[in-house]
């Protein structure tokens, strides 16, 4: 047992090779944690997917490392750690404490969590943390996710911080307490085991370490680091306009009502500093939907990480710059009894929505960065769980992994990439189909890129995939449930469209009969929502049997795309259509390309006439009252007629703000409409027009939702798209600050 000193190191070498030995040893250590963790893992989820979470803490629970797998997951096991500490609980060396309570520090009741203090000789040098989904920790439905819960009690066992091994001995009573909770106690069991592997690796190497080059360089290195990412992002954040930015977005259904749920974020970004201020939110839900502030913290964390860290370490330094503002009661700080199961897929990942939006908007305002400026990636996960007997009569459960596979946001420099998942799981991956079939009696009849579910743009989003599934054996049970059926979640930036909605569908007892080889035929290659032997099954059915003969059907959320479709060079949609990833009927309608050849090629004159006739029917003119083509896009030329003395700054694909010599701010398109003087609040000048998106992403909207576009008056462009609450204003989501020596005026360009 040993006094705890929490206070930060110095660093104590001044030997930079040294210090930059002992940083890799540490960014090695977690690594090897991970490896130790899927090595003794049982569960497909670490194994096979990528569901988990390493890293090593300093003394007071700020994150030091973490591996690159979920970054929703760093927070929470720091809020363990700091629950410990403030509870004056005495720890001593070779103490492995478990938890799962989401009122402590979890995201939700499947997220089990176990840290360790780590002693050298006698001192707390650091904690170790680790954390992955377990597929059932008891409660009302299989799998913990209960959409009929409507108190936390229904979910399934709540740990809040209980020490599972004592001084190196494990405890078998709170371990036989914690597994009867679980259907499936003998792989959650095995997870628990890999836990203390995995903290036994961290407190093996770390004393390596210390004994190596001395316990006070170690710290002194860890806290250096943890400083050295918070110093550059500050450096990073000045580089910014100052102003503020306001995103939203929206989940469906909360297991008992189809009620729509908003996540309103105000980002206030003031010279190094940001304030995520989430106030404006809906309250919490009487279902599962909710997440606590642990939950909030962490969906801040999973974008926030991966959008600005770029070449930055990953680390607590990275948060320390972050306020984050909301009070107690709402859908994304919900308060005991509220249910939080599905919180990880529900909100907060749309917490990680509007993050990403929101900084992506400040990165397209930033000449340094706009290149680097994203759509939304992948705005939901749907769940798919299955459960029963497999054909030894032995129960099997599986928690779903594939739907990690939906597309990447575009970015303003290129496409996004295709199945590449979401951004706040930088390395995603996800089973082999033949894994999954051989561990339980799951059958794949595709999985698949699904065409045309990446958001339009002149860049596009990636396409997300889908699957269609059954069973080998006779019954079994499926539990269902998502967000973004009715909610375009991926939303585009700079008149880029959302991707497509998730379609979930199922048809009883069509694999059976003498016609089975030509349905299978037509499912292998057709659409399911083309298909009148499916149905739809909405955004939570929750559970229900499935049999040998019913087949499951579901199509995941691309990337949101950037820009207008409209800017989209033919050429790449003419590729697009050829590698099949873009319909022909898409090429015509949404991006008005003229194909010919059989899709090979596009006629460009008659491509021209089709573009301006769509611009002209935007705006409600004739033909000729447009330009007969746009001005080229390069978000990094200055603008048309730019004048001498006169600076500007890009805010997205067809906006420019521009400082006049009269010293006076002004937003132009393009194509030289002035929209607005004196702010960046451009709506006001600009055209919005109700839009349809195209069928594939909003045939479904739900009926609270209602969708602006917004047009240059001049041309007739797409400059932003908004999805907003039916009969609302749309809120301007770029205020920055123009005063006079301002960031805005600092950062301004010349021609």
């Amino acid at each position: 047992m040993s006094t705890l000193d929490l206070s930060p190191q110095a660093p104590t070498t001044t030997d930079p090779v040294i210090a930059q030995v002992v940083r890799s040893r540490l960014v090695a250590i977690t690594d090897q944690m991970r490896l130790a963790l899927q090595s003794v893992s049982g569960s497909p989820t670490v194994t096979e997917a990528s569901d988990f979470f390493t890293g090593l803490y300093l003394p007071d629970g700020s994150f030091a490392t973490m591996g690159h797998q979920v970054t929703f997951e760093a927070p929470p096991v720091g809020s363990l750690i700091r629950h410990l500490l403030a509870s004056g609980r005495k720890l001593g060396d070779g103490d492995r404490i478990i938890g799962n309570d989401p009122f402590v520090g979890a995201l939700h009741q499947n997220d089990v969590q176990m840290c360790a203090p780590l002693f050298v000789d006698g001192e707390l040098v650091a904690w170790a943390g680790v954390m992955a989904h377990e597929t059932d920790v008891g409660g009302m439905d299989f799998a913990s996710w209960s959409p009929k819960a409507k108190e936390i009690w229904q979910e399934g066992l709540r740990i809040p911080a209980v020490t599972l091994v004592d001084g190196g001995e494990l405890r078998e009573d709170v371990l036989e307490m914690v597994l009867s909770a679980s259907r499936l106690p003998a792989q959650l069991g095995l997870d628990i085991k890999a836990f203390i592997a995995t903290l036994n690796v961290a407190a093996e190497r770390l004393v390596e370490l210390c004994h190596r080059y001395g316990t006070d360089v170690v710290q002194g290195a860890m806290a250096a680091m943890v400083d050295d990412a918070e110093r550059k992002l500050r450096a990073r954040l000045r580089t910014m306009p100052d102003g503020v930015v306001r995103t939203r977005d929206f989940l469906e259904h909360d297991g008992h009502t189809d009620k729509l749920y908003t996540v309103d974020l105000v980002l206030t970004k003031e010279g190094d500093h940001l304030t995520l201020d989430f106030s404006g939110s809906s309250e919490q839900a009487q279902g599962f939907v909710n997440c606590s502030r642990a939950g909030l913290v962490g969906g801040v964390a999973g974008s926030l990480i991966p959008t600005l860290g770029f070449e930055i370490p990953w680390n607590d330094g990275l948060l320390r710059p972050v306020d984050v503002v909301a009070p107690d009661g709402l859908v994304c700080t919900a308060i005991p009894p509220a249910p939080v199961g599905s919180a990880t897929v529900e909100t907060v990942w749309v917490v990680s929505n509007v993050v990403s939006a929101a900084l992506n908007r400040l990165l397209a305002a930033t000449p340094q960065y706009a290149h680097r400026a994203q759509a939304v990636s992948s705005g939901t996960m749907a769940t798919f769980n299955l459960s029963g007997k497999n054909q030894f009569g032995e129960t099997f459960g599986l928690h779903l992994m594939d739907p990690l596979a939906g597309g990447f946001g575009a970015f303003a420099a290129h496409d996004g990439q295709d199945a590449a998942g979401p951004i706040n799981a930088p390395c995603p991956s996800i089973a082999d189909v033949e894994v999954n079939e051989l561990v339980t009696p799951l059958v794949y009849l595709y999985r698949r890129l699904a065409q045309d579910t990446g958001g339009a743009g002149r860049r596009r989003g990636g396409l997300g995939a889908e699957v269609a599934l059954t069973v080998s054996v006779p019954a079994a049970e499926a539990l269902v449930m998502t967000h973004g059926a009715q909610v375009p979640n991926s939303t585009g930036l700079s008149g880029g469209l959302p991707a497509g909605l998730i379609r979930q569908s199922f048809a009883t007892g069509i694999m059976t009969g003498s016609a089975d080889s030509a349905r299978l035929a037509g499912l292998l290659t057709g659409r399911t929502e083309q298909d009148s032997r499916f149905v739809d099954l909405g955004s939570k059915p929750g559970a229900f049997p499935i049999t040998d003969r019913d087949v499951f059907a579901v199509t995941w959320q691309g990337g949101g795309g950037i820009g207008d479709p409209l800017d989209r060079n033919p050429a790449d949609v003419v590729a697009d259509v050829r590698r099949g990833v873009v319909s022909a009927a898409a090429a015509k309608e949404t991006y008005s390309v003229v194909l010919t050849d059989g899709g090979t090629g596009y006629d460009d004159a008659a491509t021209d006439v089709l573009r301006r006739g769509e611009r002209a029917a935007r705006l409600g003119v004739p033909v000729d009252a447009v330009p007969e083509r746009g001005r080229p896009i390069d978000p990094e030329l200055p603008p048309a007629g730019l004048r001498d003395g006169e600076t500007w700054l890009p805010l997205s694909d067809r906006l420019r703000a521009i400082r006049g010599t009269d010293g006076v701010w002004r937003v132009e398109t393009v194509d030289g409409a002035v929209l607005v003087t004196g702010s960046t609040r451009w709506r006001s000048g600009a055209k919005p027009v109700p839009l349809p998106l195209p069928e594939r992403v909003g045939s479904h909207l739900h009926r609270d939702l209602a969708v602006t576009g917004w047009l240059c008056p001049l041309s007739g462009h797409l400059l932003a798209v908004d999805i907003h609450l039916a009969g609302t204003e749309p809120a301007d989501d770029l205020d920055l600050d123009l005063a006079l020596g301002s960031a805005a005026e600092r950062l301004a360009l010349r021609a």
